[in-house]
């Protein structure tokens, strides 16, 4: 109890750890975000390079989605932690944004680390970053460069999703984007504000290319259908949620056969309440049966002579979404639908794409598109699904506020351009806080430039010659030697609202560590880990 320790230590368990001061915890602190900032930087842009991940299951990723990233590599430090919700933070809100979240917080976190070397207090310097904070964003307002007004129209939708699509899948970025347009464009309701992310399914195909990908207006699903008819135009559809079996009784029992008759007649009952069944769901004009479970052999025979499509769904919320797809109510008793529970699609049918058959659903306006994607190997599949992920999340923040701000590092340098003009009447010591404010966001420009082969130096001093002649949408051309180009003109644009979230985001995660002077560690219990942050483990 009376431990012989002295100090701090002697208040905790054997084996407990305690750091304290600028040196020990803060710089300690900084020091694992700029490791981790320096991880996803070399991914920024359209230049940006790939990571081969293996997680703990032995799972391979190659990407250079920041999400993917800082999600499997299992980021163990609590201040580093910090920055990774603030992506994920990001990614939720926005979908897109993710890597400028973790490379502007290094680099901010970085700034910070060389002005507490210098003897400023870390509150100076939070109170430096709050006031630069609030300037960013109240000057973002003033360097809107193009709004869409038009959520229908598949050209300004895909003027909305190229640049977040070039930042992934650079070349391929017009097929991509066309495709997410097509496909967001005929699920977009009357409000926009109110389109769901969820009503973009993406059906991945190995074998073929990029370019033979295509939109279907409803449903495509990786499994033929499970009867002889493989195709019906302009059906009725009625989905049935537990499965199409007469079930057996909630008892055991024991059946004596004594004679050849008794076993002839056996299942005969059972065919003949089969056979009601099947004939009264074709009486009531159905010609498509979804199930959500087991499709019994005697149904299906019944199916096939009354010459009904029947298809076996296995997950519940594709089976959701079918029913959002037809217009269906999912049906949990065994017998014929009433009106109100049928669906309609204008075709059903099965075609066979690179050696694999797929249920196509197509209906008339449809709530759900999909977007088939197809290209050589797993990896790049993912890949491109990550990049239509983005894509449908940027459409769904462009429905809610559609304003954009010029891309290639235009905005971050006009910004960092007006915070030292501010920073130059600021008074005290926080004036060198917002003046490294300005500096840590030269960071975007600064990475596009290096990724893309560009020296970061001439590329900055390029952009700032220009942003003082009043050229306010100059940003970094990746593909040219002149390496500054007209952002807006060129459609490099940056969301408006994702870019405010993602400065909102990274700055709390920023101010949350400059705010930490102790670690305090308890000793790690023995025993399996539990589930993450007390959540239930993933099923």
């Amino acid at each position: 109890m009376f431990n012989q320790q002295s100090g701090f230590q002697s208040l905790l368990k054997d084996g407990g750890k305690h750091f304290s001061g600028v040196d020990e915890a803060l710089l300690k602190n900084i020091e694992a975000c700029k490791n981790l900032a320096q991880i996803t930087k070399t991914s920024l842009g359209p230049y940006g390079m790939n990571k081969l991940i293996v997680n703990h299951l032995g799972k391979h990723f190659v990407t250079s989605d920041t999400n993917t990233m800082v999600t499997e590599l299992e980021v163990m430090h609590p201040a580093a932690k910090l920055i990774v919700m603030a992506a994920k933070s990001q990614e939720q809100e926005c979908g897109d944004g993710t890597n400028f979240c973790v490379s502007l917080g290094g680099e901010l976190l970085q700034r910070a680390e060389e002005l507490l070397k210098e003897g400023i207090h870390a509150n100076d310097v939070y109170k430096g970053y709050e006031l630069a904070r609030d300037k960013t964003l109240e000057s973002l307002d003033s360097q809107v460069c193009w709004t869409c007004d038009d959520m229908k129209s598949v050209e300004q939708l895909t003027k909305c999703v190229q640049t977040a699509i070039s930042s992934k899948q650079l070349g391929s970025e017009s097929v991509l984007a066309k495709l997410v347009a097509e496909a967001c464009s005929k699920c977009m309701p009357p409000t926009p504000s109110k389109f769901d992310t969820d009503s973009i399914r993406v059906t991945k195909v190995q074998g073929g290319y990029l370019s033979q990908s295509f939109v279907v207006d409803g449903m495509a699903i990786a499994r033929p259908t499970s009867g002889m008819v493989q195709s019906k135009e302009k059906a009725k559809v009625a989905v049935y949620a537990e499965g199409i079996d007469l079930g057996a009784t909630e008892t055991k029992g024991t059946v004596l056969l004594e004679n050849a008759d008794q076993l002839m007649n056996f299942t005969k009952g059972e065919e003949q309440k089969m056979e009601e069944f099947i004939r009264g769901v074709k009486d009531a004009g159905v010609e498509v049966v979804v199930s959500g479970g087991s499709i019994s052999d005697i149904a299906l025979h019944y199916m096939n002579k009354y010459k009904i499509m029947a298809l076996k769904i296995s997950s519940k919320f594709e089976l959701r979404r079918i029913c959002r797809t037809v217009g269906a109510t999912s049906i949990i008793r065994t017998g014929p639908p009433i009106p109100e529970e049928c669906g309609y699609v204008e075709s059903i049918k099965v075609e066979e794409i690179a050696s694999q058959k797929f249920s196509i659903i197509k209906t008339r306006d449809s709530k759900i598109s999909t977007i088939v994607l197809r290209s050589a190997t797993p990896n790049v599949l993912d890949e491109l699904e990550r990049a239509v992920d983005n894509a449908v999340h940027v459409v769904r923040c462009t429905a809610r506020n559609g304003k954009f701000l010029p891309g290639g590092g235009a905005t971050e340098i006009e910004v960092a351009h007006q915070l030292q003009q501010f920073g130059a009447t600021v008074p005290g010591l926080d004036q060198y806080a917002v003046l490294k404010f300005a500096e840590a966001l030269e960071v975007v420009p600064k990475i596009l430039a290096e990724n893309a082969g560009h020296s970061h130096v001439d590329a900055i001093t390029a952009l700032y010659a220009a942003h003082q002649k009043g050229e306010k949408t100059a940003g970094i051309d990746v593909d040219s030697p002149s390496m500054v180009c007209n952002a807006a003109e060129k459609g490099i644009l940056d969301h408006a609202e994702s870019k405010k979230w993602a400065i909102r985001f990274t700055l709390d995660a920023v101010l949350t560590v400059l705010k930490v002077d102790q670690i305090i560690m308890a000793k790690q219990a023995g025993g399996p880990k539990g589930g993450g942050e007390g959540a239930r483990d993933a099923d």
